[in-house]
């Protein structure tokens, strides 16, 4: 028996030692996980577990010793692989990001001082391996496998795998459920917390080897359908003319000639999408100049009186958006600069930016200013093929520059916003009208005065404040973009076009480079994780306006109609994913976990609880209907990028 058990050993080794090695990785990320979780990804786990011991058993002696160690090591890597990934932006890589993960190694300088700090973390990631390696020919037995023994280890991996995929659809159906995410949608961190990384893994892969995407059922009764633009013959007289932000696409023609059956549902659903309609607000800002700018881990934390003025004077003297939000999605950065750039919401697993850049984009600010004779530029003082900048950026319509690419600014890490500002204003500042557009890089983490040269060049107008030593790194690095606006805004004054000057300013994400404490520190008060950590600010500012404050529920989803709106484009409506944060619509705020925000209240998806706001009260499908609209919004919005679908309709 003792011999029994001790041929067999290897096998038991590799069950506890995933299982453990999956426990620290939980533990170190997620920190959030049920009885029910770990049942079914352990499930799952004991089928690799045999399976790789069943690939062992080829094997004999010290060959199976060298397999087995082989084997460890790819288990380790990719867990401490996704651990490092999830520090810095606090969601893991995809298969896809795999691909092109070499990217990340610019920032070796923060892997390693990351690695530093968790020595012990990574230590006994590497534990089970280490045993093998030193006492591998000690611990086991090597003998030679019967082809019998390898059938029985071939249906215990078939029974395994069977029994989870049985406990998946015993956790129940309900949205971000076991079931849901297995089958039916994609949210890489509750996947996680509720398959398991390495099922979350091997899922992942299929899907992006079968071109998957998430299933959708139409809302659970119909939106109102589009209402004509053109006034009705029975309309009185003295009537206002209501007009909507539509094209004139007859859709109806369209269904009739498409063969395509997703293309024809995806022109049923736009065709019954409520437009929004034209307001005091829309071309407001016509033919004014138009500043954009995504603001690396931007967030209210950077603005203060004193430390950053000009922060503080273009939040507080243009339009105040009390209740605005920039939700974190799978690429972070990427995404969020193809949140607000493009109004849709990114597909889950890919670099939606990049892959948009072979595609018809007729709405995005770029290529609709550029057929009004905008001259258009872009600027980003990183590498200028981060992310695939050089393929995404040219189809938005933009002149782009970055580092490498005719951008020459001094090549720290990160680079300086004010060096750019200061290259590039002279490009364009005699145009008129130009649109110009900035992705900043000072504010990006780590936030240290070690590894930041941004932090560490303004070290000294922060050593004052009452933060810890991360609180001031971060609060530095936003100070370069102030000085970068500061100088902006002296240049269009120079210019005599500062009142004639639209800038709007949304950061890509909040910044996840601080740790939690930090971020409760500068918040004065722990934050709430699902609603509150993504609570932004939007700048929205021209010399000379009136302030004015929006309490509307509002995102990054909502810029480019807000936008479009008020520089008085055509554009349709019905076809983004954001509406206009000054029409009338029903405001809808989403979060890549399928919550959302509506005036009436807020919905946890995680909780699955609905919190009213108060004196409001809603009936029981209430939620029921919203979560149907967020599953198409986040459906057709894939679906626009997979097909080109605006390509479709031009």
């Amino acid at each position: 028996m003792k011999a029994l058990v001790k041929d067999d050993l290897l096998l038991i080794y590799f069950i506890l030692s995933f299982y453990f090695i999956d426990v620290i990785f939980r533990l170190s990320t997620i920190n959030n996980f049920s009885y029910t979780d770990l049942v079914i990804s352990y499930y799952f786990m004991t089928a690799y577990s045999l399976f790789i011991y069943l690939v062992c058993s080829f094997f004999q002696g010290t060959a199976r010793l060298i397999v087995a160690n082989l084997l460890f090591a790819i288990i380790a890597i990719i867990y401490i692989s996704q651990l490092i990934y999830f520090q810095f932006f606090k969601t893991f890589y995809s298969i896809y990001s795999l691909g092109k993960s070499a990217q990340i190694f610019e920032f070796w300088k923060d892997i390693v001082h990351y690695l530093r700090g968790h020595f012990i973390v990574l230590l006994l990631l590497f534990f089970p391996i280490l045993m093998v390696i030193v006492f591998g020919k000690k611990m086991f037995l090597l003998n030679k496998i019967s082809w019998m023994k390898r059938g029985v280890l071939l249906i215990l991996i078939v029974l395994c795998y069977s029994t989870g995929i049985a406990s998946v659809y015993a956790s129940g159906k309900e949205q971000n459920s076991a079931y849901d995410l297995y089958f039916k949608n994609s949210a890489p961190l509750l996947s996680v917390e509720h398959l398991g990384l390495l099922t979350t893994m091997r899922i992942d892969f299929q899907r992006l080897l079968t071109h998957w995407s998430p299933e959708v059922k139409m809302p659970v009764k119909a939106e109102p359908s589009a209402p004509p633009t053109n006034k009705n013959e029975n309309q009185k007289k003295d009537e206002k003319i209501v007009e909507y932000n539509t094209l004139n696409i007859d859709f109806s023609k369209l269904i009739s000639e498409e063969k395509d059956q997703v293309i024809k549902d995806m022109h049923q659903y736009f065709a019954n999408v409520q437009p929004t309609k034209k307001n005091d607000y829309t071309g407001k800002y016509k033919g004014y100049n138009l500043i954009l700018i995504t603001a690396e881990s931007f967030s209210p934390f950077a603005i203060d009186e004193n430390v950053t003025p000009t922060l503080y004077k273009m939040a507080n003297e243009g339009y105040q958006f009390t209740n605005f939000y920039t939700p974190v999605w799978g690429v972070s950065t990427s995404d969020g600069e193809y949140v607000a750039l493009q109004g849709l919401i990114p597909k889950s697993g890919v670099w939606s930016f990049q892959e948009s850049g072979k595609n018809s984009l007729p709405f995005v600010l770029g290529n609709q200013l550029k057929k009004l004779n905008y001259p258009t530029r872009a600027y980003h003082n990183h590498t200028y093929t981060y992310y695939g900048r050089n393929i995404s950026h040219p189809n938005l319509g933009y002149n782009y520059k970055g580092l490498g690419n005719g951008l020459n600014v001094k090549a720290t890490w990160p680079e300086s916003d004010l060096e750019m500002m200061e290259k590039t204003v002279p490009e364009y500042i005699n145009d008129k009208p130009f649109h110009t557009y900035y992705m900043s890089v000072s504010g990006h983490m780590q936030y240290s005065f070690t590894g930041n040269y941004i932090a560490w060049k303004n070290k000294k107008y922060v050593e004052s404040l009452p933060y810890s030593e991360q609180a001031k790194a971060y609060i530095a690095a936003q100070l370069e973009l102030d000085r970068a606006l500061e100088f902006l805004l002296g240049e269009l004054e120079k210019a005599g076009i500062a009142d004639r000057t639209l800038i709007a300013l949304s950061a890509d994400h909040y910044p996840y480079g601080l740790d939690d404490r930090t971020i409760d520190e500068l918040a004065g008060h722990p934050v709430e994780r699902n609603f509150e950590l993504y609570k932004n600010t939007f700048i929205l500012y021209t010399k000379g306006m009136k302030p004015e404050v929006i309490s509307k529920p509002a995102s990054s989803l909502d810029i480019l109609p807000t936008l479009s709106n008020l520089l008085g484009l055509e554009y349709d409506s019905r076809l983004l994913m954001g509406t206009d944060i000054f029409s009338d619509a029903e405001p809808l705020v989403l979060f890549s976990n399928k919550s959302f925000i509506t005036d009436k209240g807020k919905y946890n998806s995680a909780t699955r609880t609905f919190t009213a706001n108060n004196g409001v009260q809603v009936d029981k499908d209430y939620v029921k209907y919203m979560s149907s609209i967020v599953e198409s919004k986040f459906y057709y919005s894939t679906k626009i990028l997979e097909k080109d679908y605006y390509s479709k309709i031009e």
